[in-house]
């Protein structure tokens, strides 16, 4: 993986976080670092999934690949809230 695909990878990741975060209701006591990483982590796993599944590369915009990874982001930061709230 070159430079611009990790940084690109990394601005993916962001954007998947926020969006996962707000896929999930209510308030969540996480910081943005956390989203963030949960977002990049998410991007990675629905990526792989998508390819497993041959949704990754269709033409246009790979929406199924964006709804994939978005709620594996909303899985993370909700399974993540609800560790550091038992805290």
């Amino acid at each position: 993986m070159e430079i611009s695909g990790v940084f690109s990878a990394i601005v993916i990741g962001i954007i998947i976080g926020v969006l996962g975060r707000l896929a999930v209701p209510g308030r969540q006591r996480i910081g943005i670092l956390w989203t963030i990483a949960v977002g990049i982590v998410a991007a990675f796993i629905g990526a792989g999934v998508a390819s497993a599944f041959g949704v990754a590369d269709t033409k246009g915009v790979d929406w199924i690949e964006w709804l994939i990874q978005i709620g594996l982001a909303a899985m993370g930061v909700a399974a993540l809230d609800r560790a550091r709230g038992r805290h």
